[in-house]
This record gives structure tokens, sequence and C-alpha cells, in this order.
């Protein structure tokens, strides 16, 4: 993947395998796709950039060759951005490998390119500003990469027509249609299905176009997509206001306990008069709640079992 730090316009490859001449063919390609020169390069340490063919294509071609620092991921902050934006989000995070799969990737980036660079919009960091603790941040209005580049003075006009040119022909509806359409592709591969040919979506437009009006009531619908697990939580994050108090609510429910939630709490209002809003009830309705779970198991566990003597032998009915 590049990524222009400027105006955010991103392209991808599809590699088969790490190694220096591929990367060297895939800048080349590239170099011919992008609207605009390819001047610089700044590449993490992985041995597929940082080898002899990489560097003697860069030397050619007239590219300057610039590596990050070792073990410092920040140094690629924008690339690794798109990388979890662009790439983990339309692929997912399920093993690809074999030809396969990279003609999928090939024809999923092909989609995504366009979709993205042409009509998804992005922010980009005006000013940040320090005071103390407090970090303020202003970013500019959001536009796509291809709109950055059009109001861009580093850009000839013979591009800017060129990018006309194209954005006149995209049909973003039918570039999601593609692009869903491998994803399914993709989703199959990675659990071992064998998928021979590429679905085609064309004659399914229609239908997909109606689902998207209803699509938001079945939450994500990638198929790549991959629900993370949520940590339990077992702190607290406000303080208990019943912390105080609880003794004497056990006490009233030791003697009363068929009391419910919101009559104790009245009763707590009119003994401290502000003390305790009406908000509280459903604080006070799970603390009453396990109170009356606990006070079960304590009555099941500790009443003896009827069908032993107490001797231990079992009691048989007649």
């Amino acid at each position: 993947m590049i990524t222009d730090v400027a105006s955010g316009w991103t392209e991808c490859v599809a590699l088969l395998v790490r190694e220096g001449s591929l990367v060297a063919d895939a800048l080349e390609r590239l170099r011919m796709t992008m609207p605009f020169a390819l001047r610089g390069i700044d590449s993490d340490n992985g041995g597929e950039f940082i080898n002899e063919t990489v560097l003697a294509y860069c030397q050619a071609n007239g590219i300057e060759f610039t590596r990050s620092r070792p073990h410092r991921k920040n140094d690629q902050a924008w690339v690794e951005q798109k990388n979890g934006s662009v790439v983990r989000r339309l692929v997912g995070y399920g093993r690809l490998e074999g030809l396969r799969a990279a003609d999928a990737l090939v024809r999923l980036y092909t989609a995504s390119r366009l979709f993205v660079n042409f009509f998804q919009p992005s922010f980009k960091l005006a000013e940040k500003t320090r005071d103390g603790a407090r970090v303020t941040k202003r970013y500019h209005a959001p536009e796509t990469p291809c709109a950055r580049l059009l109001s861009s003075a580093a850009v000839d006009e013979k591009m800017k027509d060129r990018l006309r040119a194209v954005l006149a022909t995209l049909d973003p509806l039918r570039l999601l249609d593609e692009i869903r359409a491998v994803q399914e592709h993709l989703a199959g591969l990675a659990n071992g299905e064998v998928l021979h040919v590429l679905p085609h979506r064309d004659a399914d437009l229609d239908r997909f176009l109606k689902s998207l009006s209803t699509a938001w009531k079945d939450g994500e619908v990638r198929p790549t997509h991959r629900a993370g697990p949520k940590p339990e939580r077992y702190w607290r994050t406000r303080v208990d206001p019943f912390e105080e108090v609880w003794p004497r609510i056990v006490m009233w429910l030791e003697t009363e306990p068929d009391r419910t939630a919101k009559e104790l709490l009245e009763r707590l209002r009119s003994e401290s008069p502000g003390s305790f809003p009406g908000a509280q009830l459903r604080t006070l309705q799970r603390r009453v709640k396990e109170w009356r779970r606990q006070a079960a198991r304590r009555l099941v566990f500790a009443a003896p079992d009827p069908t032993l003597r107490d001797d231990g032998a079992t009691v048989r009915s007649p």
C-alpha cells in the first residue's frame, strides 16, 4: 500500500509473496496509476523493502528512499491508519493464500481504489495546540482525496482534467456492489470453501440497491467483518450511592422481604430528603435483585434434604 500524506490518496497492490523484485514491479505499476509523481518512499523495515533490488529501482528512477526507525510503528502513522480503515476493514482478518485469493484481492483493490479515492471523504488535521494536559485539534472540512488533488496547485491542469473525466464515468453504487461481491468471495476462501469463479453481480444490482434502505437494520453487512470479543467489566465506573445505607436496606428486606425497590427508595427519600434522586432507582433495583438471588441460594443450600435421615441413610417412598 502507498498513501499520500497530503491528499490521502491510497493505492493497494496484492502481492503473492514478499519479494524485492515483485515490490519493484508493484511500484512501477503504481507510478502509472497515481495522479502525481512519486518522488519519495518511506517504508518500514521489512525485508521486502530493504533490499538491493528496491534500492536500485529507486535510484534509477530518482525516487528518494527512506525507512522508519526499527520498532517505531508511529513513524508510519498515516499508512497504518489507512491499513486499518481500508485494507483490514475491506479484507478482514482471515488467512488468505494462493492464486485464487490473490486474484480476488486484485479485483477488490481495483474497485476499492476508485471508491475510496473518488467517493469516500476523510478529515485532515489543520492544527493542534496544547495547553498543559489539554490538546485541542482543528480539522479541515472533510473532502475526498480526488477533491483535494483538484484544489491543489501542485497538480497540473492536464492531470486534473483526467481526474474529472474518470470521476464522470464512475458509479459509487456499482463500485460498492462490486466490493461486497468480492468480499463474499474472500470470506468463503478464508473459511476453506473452494470457489473457482469470482461472482458477477450486475444482474443483482437492482436487488442490492433496494436492500441498502434496510441494511442498517441488520447491523454490519460486510462478509469480512469480525466482531471482537468484549472484555468482561469487573470494576465500578461510579461511586455506589447506597454503600452507606445498604445495611439499613438489608435490615428492611430481612424484616419485609416482599418490599419492592421503589418502595425502599421512597422510604429512603422520606428519611433523607434530597439525598436520593429518582434516577437511582435502577441501581437500587439491581442491588435488591442480587440480594434476593443470594438469599434464595442460602435457602436452597442451607435447608436439609428431606430424603435423608439423621444417620445419612436414604428414605424411600412407600
